[in-house]
């Protein structure tokens, strides 16, 4: 009977997204074609910048699956921003270990930690052409062993399996690739911009390869913090307005706390569409030969007006990521840009799948 099993029946690794505010759990058949389930659970507010302590997490995990459909405890684990220093930087074209050298060299002159204490992977970005020749620019990672271990502990202790460790921005760009299958988006050049609670990742890629890289440090608490400053109230009381008033369906909203909450929080979005036009500058200059063709907006604070405000201002198409758009989802889809990177985790394919 075991053998008669298909891909379908079977479950693949369950992705574990731990945020800043909240666990998330996602999990697909292991063809990836059905959702078996996707699960949230809010996370106490940490005293300390650091985030979330890792008892805190595996309570919040365990919580997240009870009563749940999820199967096994195979799990993909996420090396979160928090964790993870990383910068585009140019070296001399070279291949295999001369490469390698070379990266390591240029990480040790940058990073802010010992390289010897620490894990450091690359991908290879593109060629560049300069005054006194080509370089080879590449997506430089890197965090220390401590972080690591902290991470792949706080899933352990939730009494998952971890079989692999993934970057936050690797899963982002697997989650948005997966939602865009044609050929011409294949082909296409795109902007993903993830906005968390504390910062947000942008990502400019061709297909599912990877030009360039940023975390930047704009996200809803910023957001949350501008509106309790503008509209005179404590942060909590800000923190509820905007919520209730921003899930709501547009004709639903009240104008006046609208009108009131956007000019509050306007200075965060200058701010947001500057940094994203350095980022869209820099592509043009570095990576010649075709332009920006979308962006995609994604995570918690990724909103119809939030769209459509930075389609205006960057001059480019924008779209709400839709992590689960070619899925079935078992309950609701609020929001559904916060699930992008948990759907990137759960959609890695693992070295013992045929």
């Amino acid at each position: 009977m075991l053998g008669l099993l298909t891909a379908a029946g079977r479950a693949g690794p369950i992705g574990v997204d731990v945020g800043a505010r909240s666990v998330k759990l996602v999990q697909f058949s292991r063809d990836r074609r059905d959702v078996i389930d996707a699960a949230r659970w809010d996370l106490p507010v940490p005293d300390q910048e650091d985030g979330p302590q890792p008892d805190a997490v595996a309570e919040a995990i365990r919580r997240a699956r009870e009563g749940r459909r999820f199967r096994g405890r195979e799990a993909v684990v996420c090396l979160s921003g928090r964790r993870l220093y990383l910068q585009n930087v140019r070296v001399p074209k070279a291949e295999g270990e001369e490469l390698d050298r070379l990266v390591h060299q240029e990480a040790a002159g940058r990073m802010p930690f010992p390289v010897a204490d620490s894990e450091i992977r690359y991908l290879e970005a593109a060629d560049v052409r300069q005054p006194g020749g080509a370089l080879r620019e590449v997506i430089l990672m890197a965090a220390l062993r401590s972080a690591v271990e902290e991470a792949l502990g706080e899933v352990e202790k939730a009494g998952l399996y971890p079989v692999a460790l993934d970057a936050e921005p690797l899963a982002l760009l697997r989650g948005y690739t997966s939602q865009f299958r044609r050929e011409e988006d294949v082909q296409q050049r795109t902007l993903s911009v993830h906005l968390g609670y504390s910062r947000m990742a942008a990502i400019i890629s061709e297909g599912d390869h990877a030009l360039f890289v940023k975390y930047i440090d704009v996200g809803g608490k910023h957001f949350d913090e501008a509106a309790a400053r503008g509209l005179g109230m404590p942060l909590k009381d800000a923190v509820a307005l905007r919520r209730h008033n921003g899930d709501r369906r547009s004709e639903q909203q009240d104008p006046e706390i609208a009108r009131s909450i956007g000019q509050a929080v306007r200075p965060v979005i200058e701010k947001l569409v500057s940094e994203l036009s350095m980022c869209v500058r820099y592509h043009s200059v570095t990576f010649r030969g075709k332009s920006l063709g979308r962006l995609v907006l994604g995570g918690w604070e990724a909103t119809p007006a939030l769209a459509e405000t930075l389609a205006e201002r960057l001059n480019l198409k924008c779209e709400l990521s839709q992590p689960f758009r070619h899925h079935s989802l078992p309950g609701s889809t609020h929001r559904s840009g916060q699930w992008d990177v948990a759907v990137g985790l759960a959609l890695r394919e693992l070295e013992t799948e045929a």
